[in-house]
Protein backbone atom coordinates (compact mmCIF):
# COMPACT_ATOMS: atom_id res chain seq x y z
CA UNK A 1 0.00 0.00 0.00
CA UNK A 2 1.48 3.46 -1.20
CA UNK A 3 0.68 6.94 -0.31
CA UNK A 4 -1.03 7.24 -3.47
CA UNK A 5 -3.12 4.67 -3.42
CA UNK A 6 -5.29 6.46 -0.64
CA UNK A 7 -7.74 8.74 -1.43
CA UNK A 8 -7.90 11.96 0.22
CA UNK A 9 -5.98 13.21 3.34
CA UNK A 10 -3.23 15.00 2.08
CA UNK A 11 -2.85 17.10 5.05
CA UNK A 12 -2.33 13.42 7.20
CA UNK A 13 0.31 11.66 4.49
CA UNK A 14 2.62 15.51 4.51
CA UNK A 15 2.26 15.04 7.95
CA UNK A 16 3.51 11.82 8.17
CA UNK A 17 6.71 11.97 5.50
CA UNK A 18 7.52 15.36 6.99
CA UNK A 19 7.99 13.87 10.69
CA UNK A 20 10.14 10.33 9.39
CA UNK A 21 12.27 12.92 6.93
CA UNK A 22 13.39 15.28 10.44
CA UNK A 23 13.45 12.53 12.09
CA UNK A 24 10.31 13.13 14.64
CA UNK A 25 8.77 10.04 14.17
CA UNK A 26 6.70 9.18 17.16
CA UNK A 27 7.49 5.47 18.68
CA UNK A 28 3.83 5.27 19.50
CA UNK A 29 0.57 6.54 17.70
CA UNK A 30 -3.05 6.49 17.17
CA UNK A 31 -4.63 6.63 13.84
CA UNK A 32 -8.02 8.03 15.07
CA UNK A 33 -10.67 8.67 12.64
CA UNK A 34 -14.49 7.55 11.96
CA UNK A 35 -14.90 4.14 10.63
CA UNK A 36 -14.20 4.00 6.51
CA UNK A 37 -11.75 7.33 6.50
CA UNK A 38 -8.96 5.18 5.66
CA UNK A 39 -7.07 5.28 8.69
CA UNK A 40 -5.79 1.33 8.53
CA UNK A 41 -5.01 1.75 4.91
CA UNK A 42 -2.52 4.87 5.66
CA UNK A 43 -1.34 3.12 8.59
CA UNK A 44 -0.06 0.61 6.00
CA UNK A 45 1.27 2.75 3.91
CA UNK A 46 3.19 4.87 6.34
CA UNK A 47 4.98 1.56 7.84
CA UNK A 48 5.78 0.78 4.08
CA UNK A 49 7.44 4.21 3.64
CA UNK A 50 9.11 3.56 7.05
CA UNK A 51 10.76 0.17 5.67
CA UNK A 52 11.31 1.20 2.11
CA UNK A 53 14.93 0.53 0.71
CA UNK A 54 14.44 3.40 -1.62
CA UNK A 55 11.35 6.07 -0.73
CA UNK A 56 11.38 8.84 -2.56
CA UNK A 57 10.33 12.26 -0.70
CA UNK A 58 6.35 11.27 -1.56
CA UNK A 59 6.03 7.74 -1.17
CA UNK A 60 7.52 4.35 -1.02
CA UNK A 61 9.13 3.02 -4.21
CA UNK A 62 6.66 0.16 -4.57
CA UNK A 63 8.99 -1.92 -5.78
CA UNK A 64 12.05 -2.63 -3.21
CA UNK A 65 12.21 -6.32 -1.50
CA UNK A 66 10.86 -4.42 1.50
CA UNK A 67 7.61 -2.61 -0.30
CA UNK A 68 6.92 -5.70 -1.67
CA UNK A 69 6.64 -7.84 1.19
CA UNK A 70 4.81 -5.06 2.95
CA UNK A 71 2.77 -5.14 0.47
CA UNK A 72 1.46 -9.05 1.13
CA UNK A 73 1.50 -8.64 4.36
CA UNK A 74 4.57 -10.76 4.83
CA UNK A 75 7.27 -8.97 5.58
CA UNK A 76 8.65 -10.18 9.05
CA UNK A 77 9.13 -6.99 11.06
CA UNK A 78 5.72 -5.99 10.63
CA UNK A 79 3.24 -8.04 12.93
CA UNK A 80 -0.30 -7.02 13.27
CA UNK A 81 -2.86 -7.59 16.32
CA UNK A 82 -6.54 -7.13 16.69
CA UNK A 83 -9.66 -8.54 17.51
CA UNK A 84 -10.50 -12.28 18.13
CA UNK A 85 -13.03 -14.51 19.21
CA UNK A 86 -12.25 -16.63 22.36
CA UNK A 87 -10.84 -16.02 25.74
CA UNK A 88 -7.30 -17.10 25.04
CA UNK A 89 -7.00 -16.73 21.28
CA UNK A 90 -4.03 -14.58 19.61
CA UNK A 91 -3.99 -12.57 16.55
CA UNK A 92 -1.46 -15.32 14.53
CA UNK A 93 -4.16 -18.25 15.10
CA UNK A 94 -6.35 -15.57 12.20
CA UNK A 95 -3.54 -14.89 10.77
CA UNK A 96 -4.80 -16.29 6.58
CA UNK A 97 -8.15 -14.80 7.31
CA UNK A 98 -6.75 -11.74 8.28
CA UNK A 99 -4.19 -11.72 5.00
CA UNK A 100 -7.25 -12.40 2.99
CA UNK A 101 -9.78 -9.72 4.18
CA UNK A 102 -6.80 -7.00 3.47
CA UNK A 103 -6.06 -8.57 0.30
CA UNK A 104 -10.21 -7.34 -0.64
CA UNK A 105 -10.05 -4.05 1.34
CA UNK A 106 -7.61 -1.79 2.79
CA UNK A 107 -11.01 -0.19 4.25
CA UNK A 108 -11.97 -3.13 6.48
CA UNK A 109 -15.15 -2.83 9.35
CA UNK A 110 -15.34 -4.81 12.14
CA UNK A 111 -18.66 -6.26 11.45
CA UNK A 112 -16.48 -7.66 7.88
CA UNK A 113 -13.87 -9.11 10.34
CA UNK A 114 -16.15 -11.40 12.43
CA UNK A 115 -17.93 -12.48 9.83
CA UNK A 116 -14.87 -13.60 8.16
CA UNK A 117 -13.72 -15.65 11.38
CA UNK A 118 -16.88 -16.95 11.53
CA UNK A 119 -17.83 -15.51 15.01
CA UNK A 120 -21.87 -15.77 14.65
CA UNK A 121 -23.10 -13.94 17.71
CA UNK A 122 -19.74 -13.23 19.59
CA UNK A 123 -17.93 -10.06 20.25
CA UNK A 124 -14.40 -10.04 19.14
CA UNK A 125 -11.86 -9.20 22.06
CA UNK A 126 -7.82 -8.54 22.13
CA UNK A 127 -7.36 -10.81 24.61
CA UNK A 128 -4.49 -10.97 27.87
CA UNK A 129 -2.75 -14.20 25.93
CA UNK A 130 -2.37 -11.48 22.81
CA UNK A 131 -0.75 -8.80 25.07
CA UNK A 132 1.35 -11.86 26.23
CA UNK A 133 2.60 -12.76 22.33
CA UNK A 134 3.01 -8.81 21.54
CA UNK A 135 5.79 -8.39 24.50
CA UNK A 136 7.41 -11.55 23.61
CA UNK A 137 7.33 -10.76 20.07
CA UNK A 138 9.21 -7.19 20.44
CA UNK A 139 11.48 -8.76 23.12
CA UNK A 140 13.38 -9.98 19.75
CA UNK A 141 15.37 -8.10 17.26
CA UNK A 142 13.99 -6.58 13.82
CA UNK A 143 15.03 -9.13 10.62
CA UNK A 144 15.32 -7.31 7.94
CA UNK A 145 14.47 -3.54 8.14
CA UNK A 146 14.99 -0.31 9.78
CA UNK A 147 11.96 -1.04 12.11
CA UNK A 148 9.93 -2.93 13.71
CA UNK A 149 6.10 -2.24 13.76
CA UNK A 150 2.75 -3.01 15.39
CA UNK A 151 -0.27 -2.06 13.78
CA UNK A 152 -3.05 -2.58 16.16
CA UNK A 153 -6.32 -2.56 14.37
CA UNK A 154 -9.44 -1.50 16.78
CA UNK A 155 -7.65 -0.85 20.65
CA UNK A 156 -10.67 -0.14 22.14
CA UNK A 157 -10.91 -3.88 22.64
CA UNK A 158 -7.75 -4.39 24.56
CA UNK A 159 -9.66 -3.20 27.55
CA UNK A 160 -8.23 -3.32 30.40
CA UNK A 161 -5.53 -5.98 29.53
CA UNK A 162 -3.94 -2.84 27.32
CA UNK A 163 -2.00 -1.86 31.01
CA UNK A 164 -0.14 -4.81 30.18
CA UNK A 165 1.50 -2.96 27.34
CA UNK A 166 2.13 0.12 28.73
CA UNK A 167 6.12 -0.80 29.80
CA UNK A 168 6.31 -1.97 26.20
CA UNK A 169 5.06 1.60 24.94
CA UNK A 170 7.34 3.83 27.30
CA UNK A 171 10.11 1.79 27.17
CA UNK A 172 10.81 0.17 23.52
CA UNK A 173 13.82 -1.33 21.64
CA UNK A 174 15.00 1.26 19.68
CA UNK A 175 13.44 1.64 16.16
CA UNK A 176 10.41 -0.01 17.13
CA UNK A 177 7.09 1.98 16.03
CA UNK A 178 3.41 1.20 17.47
CA UNK A 179 0.34 1.94 15.43
CA UNK A 180 -3.18 2.19 16.79
CA UNK A 181 -5.71 2.62 14.24
CA UNK A 182 -8.68 3.13 16.11
CA UNK A 183 -12.41 5.14 15.85
CA UNK A 184 -13.20 5.46 19.96
CA UNK A 185 -10.62 7.59 21.69
CA UNK A 186 -13.18 7.05 24.92
CA UNK A 187 -12.79 3.45 25.05
CA UNK A 188 -9.05 3.76 24.88
CA UNK A 189 -7.45 3.08 28.76
CA UNK A 190 -5.96 6.65 29.44
CA UNK A 191 -2.39 5.63 30.33
CA UNK A 192 -2.18 4.34 26.95
CA UNK A 193 -3.62 7.77 25.57
CA UNK A 194 -0.92 9.44 27.31
CA UNK A 195 1.97 7.55 25.89
CA UNK A 196 1.12 7.97 22.15
CA UNK A 197 1.05 10.92 19.73
CA UNK A 198 -2.79 10.91 18.40
CA UNK A 199 -2.89 11.38 14.07
CA UNK A 200 -6.39 12.05 13.48
CA UNK A 201 -8.22 11.07 10.15
CA UNK A 202 -10.77 13.07 9.38
CA UNK A 203 -14.13 11.51 7.36
CA UNK A 204 -13.89 11.68 3.66
CA UNK A 205 -15.98 14.00 1.74
CA UNK A 206 -18.86 13.35 -0.61
CA UNK A 207 -17.06 14.15 -3.15
CA UNK A 208 -13.74 11.78 -2.67
CA UNK A 209 -15.95 8.81 -2.08
CA UNK A 210 -17.74 10.01 -5.46
CA UNK A 211 -13.98 9.80 -7.05
CA UNK A 212 -13.38 6.80 -5.50
CA UNK A 213 -16.34 4.83 -7.15
CA UNK A 214 -16.06 6.24 -10.27
CA UNK A 215 -12.05 5.69 -10.88
CA UNK A 216 -11.67 2.59 -9.21
CA UNK A 217 -15.09 0.72 -9.15
CA UNK A 218 -16.64 1.98 -12.61
CA UNK A 219 -19.60 3.48 -10.81
CA UNK A 220 -21.36 5.64 -13.01
CA UNK A 221 -21.64 9.33 -11.60
CA UNK A 222 -25.16 9.14 -10.92
CA UNK A 223 -24.96 6.01 -8.76
CA UNK A 224 -21.17 7.17 -7.01
CA UNK A 225 -23.80 10.47 -6.25
CA UNK A 226 -26.12 8.23 -4.36
CA UNK A 227 -23.88 6.00 -2.66
CA UNK A 228 -21.92 8.60 -1.30
CA UNK A 229 -24.70 10.51 0.16
CA UNK A 230 -25.87 7.09 1.31
CA UNK A 231 -22.64 6.31 2.59
CA UNK A 232 -21.58 9.37 4.82
CA UNK A 233 -17.57 9.32 4.06
CA UNK A 234 -17.53 6.09 4.88
CA UNK A 235 -16.07 4.64 2.15
CA UNK A 236 -16.29 1.21 3.19
CA UNK A 237 -20.15 1.56 3.70
CA UNK A 238 -20.26 2.97 -0.15
CA UNK A 239 -18.18 -0.22 -1.78
CA UNK A 240 -20.41 -2.43 0.52
CA UNK A 241 -24.09 -0.61 -0.82
CA UNK A 242 -23.10 -1.38 -4.15
CA UNK A 243 -23.84 -4.91 -4.21
CA UNK A 244 -26.56 -4.41 -1.72
CA UNK A 245 -29.77 -4.72 -3.48
CA UNK A 246 -31.34 -0.99 -3.48
CA UNK A 247 -34.76 -1.69 -4.97
CA UNK A 248 -35.62 -4.46 -2.91
CA UNK A 249 -34.34 -2.57 0.22
CA UNK A 250 -36.36 0.73 -1.03
CA UNK A 251 -39.37 -1.89 -1.65
CA UNK A 252 -38.87 -3.45 1.98
CA UNK A 253 -39.26 -0.35 3.57
CA UNK A 254 -42.67 1.08 2.24
CA UNK A 255 -43.86 -2.34 3.07
CA UNK A 256 -42.47 -2.17 6.60
CA UNK A 257 -44.17 1.38 6.69
CA UNK A 258 -47.55 0.33 5.99
CA UNK A 259 -47.27 -2.52 8.52
CA UNK A 260 -46.00 0.19 11.30
CA UNK A 261 -48.49 2.73 10.19
CA UNK A 262 -51.31 -0.09 10.99
CA UNK A 263 -49.61 -1.40 13.92
CA UNK A 264 -51.51 -4.73 13.94
CA UNK A 265 -49.54 -7.25 16.00
CA UNK A 266 -50.24 -10.21 13.55
CA UNK A 267 -48.69 -8.06 10.77
CA UNK A 268 -45.85 -6.37 12.69
CA UNK A 269 -44.91 -10.10 13.96
CA UNK A 270 -45.29 -11.70 10.25
CA UNK A 271 -43.19 -9.14 8.72
CA UNK A 272 -40.43 -9.65 11.49
CA UNK A 273 -40.75 -13.11 10.89
CA UNK A 274 -40.66 -12.98 6.84
CA UNK A 275 -37.50 -10.89 6.92
CA UNK A 276 -35.27 -13.19 9.95
CA UNK A 277 -36.46 -16.46 8.06
CA UNK A 278 -37.18 -15.21 4.55
CA UNK A 279 -40.40 -17.18 4.21
CA UNK A 280 -43.95 -15.21 4.75
CA UNK A 281 -45.69 -17.13 7.81
CA UNK A 282 -48.96 -16.34 6.72
CA UNK A 283 -48.91 -16.50 2.93
CA UNK A 284 -45.50 -19.62 2.77
CA UNK A 285 -43.95 -17.56 0.21
CA UNK A 286 -40.13 -16.64 0.19
CA UNK A 287 -39.55 -12.97 1.29
CA UNK A 288 -36.40 -10.85 1.43
CA UNK A 289 -34.15 -12.58 4.07
CA UNK A 290 -31.82 -10.27 6.23
CA UNK A 291 -28.82 -11.29 7.52
CA UNK A 292 -26.91 -9.18 10.62
CA UNK A 293 -25.09 -7.18 7.54
CA UNK A 294 -28.24 -6.84 5.61
CA UNK A 295 -30.28 -5.77 8.89
CA UNK A 296 -27.64 -2.98 9.51
CA UNK A 297 -27.30 -1.61 5.68
CA UNK A 298 -31.14 -1.84 5.76
CA UNK A 299 -31.28 0.34 8.67
CA UNK A 300 -28.96 2.67 7.17
CA UNK A 301 -31.04 2.69 3.87
CA UNK A 302 -34.01 3.60 6.00
CA UNK A 303 -32.05 6.35 8.08
CA UNK A 304 -30.71 7.62 4.46
CA UNK A 305 -34.82 7.91 3.28
CA UNK A 306 -35.65 9.63 6.18
CA UNK A 307 -32.58 11.80 5.99
CA UNK A 308 -34.00 12.90 2.74
CA UNK A 309 -37.59 13.07 3.75
CA UNK A 310 -36.06 15.93 6.25
CA UNK A 311 -34.59 17.79 2.84
CA UNK A 312 -38.28 17.74 1.99
CA UNK A 313 -39.72 19.23 5.01
CA UNK A 314 -37.27 22.14 5.29
CA UNK A 315 -37.79 22.96 1.63
CA UNK A 316 -41.41 22.30 0.37
CA UNK A 317 -40.67 24.19 -3.11
CA UNK A 318 -37.54 20.84 -3.69
CA UNK A 319 -37.27 17.57 -5.31
CA UNK A 320 -36.45 14.99 -2.37
CA UNK A 321 -32.60 14.44 -3.39
CA UNK A 322 -30.88 11.07 -3.89
CA UNK A 323 -33.83 9.14 -4.27
CA UNK A 324 -35.30 7.19 -7.37
CA UNK A 325 -38.22 8.43 -9.08
CA UNK A 326 -40.86 5.58 -6.53
CA UNK A 327 -38.79 6.93 -3.39
CA UNK A 328 -39.53 10.42 -4.14
CA UNK A 329 -42.95 9.71 -4.75
CA UNK A 330 -43.30 7.69 -1.74
CA UNK A 331 -41.02 10.64 0.13
CA UNK A 332 -43.22 12.73 -0.84
CA UNK A 333 -46.82 11.30 0.22
CA UNK A 334 -44.91 10.34 3.96
CA UNK A 335 -44.06 14.04 4.28
CA UNK A 336 -48.09 15.09 4.00
CA UNK A 337 -48.87 12.17 7.30
CA UNK A 338 -45.93 13.30 8.99
CA UNK A 339 -44.67 16.46 10.69
CA UNK A 340 -40.77 17.74 10.22
CA UNK A 341 -40.68 16.64 14.35
CA UNK A 342 -42.48 13.16 13.80
CA UNK A 343 -39.48 12.46 10.62
CA UNK A 344 -36.57 13.96 12.67
CA UNK A 345 -37.72 11.00 16.16
CA UNK A 346 -38.16 8.81 13.35
CA UNK A 347 -34.37 9.03 12.23
CA UNK A 348 -33.31 9.52 15.23
CA UNK A 349 -34.83 5.97 16.61
CA UNK A 350 -32.99 4.42 13.21
CA UNK A 351 -29.60 5.48 14.29
CA UNK A 352 -29.99 4.34 17.90
CA UNK A 353 -30.48 1.36 16.41
CA UNK A 354 -28.05 1.00 13.53
CA UNK A 355 -25.84 1.33 17.21
CA UNK A 356 -27.70 -1.69 18.68
CA UNK A 357 -27.43 -3.80 15.70
CA UNK A 358 -24.02 -3.34 15.63
CA UNK A 359 -23.50 -4.64 18.99
CA UNK A 360 -25.47 -7.82 18.00
CA UNK A 361 -28.59 -7.36 19.48
CA UNK A 362 -31.56 -9.87 18.99
CA UNK A 363 -32.95 -8.66 15.37
CA UNK A 364 -36.64 -10.33 16.60
CA UNK A 365 -36.84 -8.06 19.96
CA UNK A 366 -35.25 -5.40 17.74
CA UNK A 367 -37.22 -4.88 14.61
CA UNK A 368 -40.32 -5.72 17.05
CA UNK A 369 -39.85 -3.39 19.06
CA UNK A 370 -38.61 -0.98 16.45
CA UNK A 371 -42.24 -1.39 14.02
CA UNK A 372 -43.93 -0.80 17.17
CA UNK A 373 -42.57 2.71 18.12
CA UNK A 374 -43.05 3.40 14.04
CA UNK A 375 -46.61 2.71 14.70
CA UNK A 376 -46.58 5.55 18.25
CA UNK A 377 -44.27 8.17 15.83
CA UNK A 378 -47.83 7.52 13.28
CA UNK A 379 -50.49 7.30 15.47
CA UNK A 380 -49.41 10.65 17.63
CA UNK A 381 -49.33 12.06 14.12
CA UNK A 382 -52.58 11.25 13.60
CA UNK A 383 -53.87 12.34 16.72
CA UNK A 384 -52.43 15.74 16.07
CA UNK A 385 -53.85 15.77 12.66
CA UNK A 386 -57.67 15.55 14.35
CA UNK A 387 -56.75 17.84 16.95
Amino acid sequence: MRFQDIIGHQDVKKHLIETYQSSRTAHAQIFLGPEGSGKLALALAYIQYLLCENPTEEDSCGECNACKKVNRYIHPDVHFSYPTIGSKQVSTNFVAEWRELLKKTSYPVLNQWLNAIDAKNQQGNITKDECVRIIKQFSLKKLEGNYKALIMWLPEYLGKEGNRLLKLIEEPEPNTIFIFVAEQSSKILNTILSRCQIVRIPRLSDEQVQEYLNTNLDISPDKAIYLSQLAEGNLSKAIGLIDDAQDAYSQLLMTWLRVAYQGHAKLVLNWVDGILTGKDRKTKKATLRLSRKDQLAFLQYGLHFFRQCLVHSYRTDANVAFLNEAESIFAQKLTTLLKLEHIQTIAKTLDENIYYIERNANPKILFTELTIALHKVFRKSRSQSVA
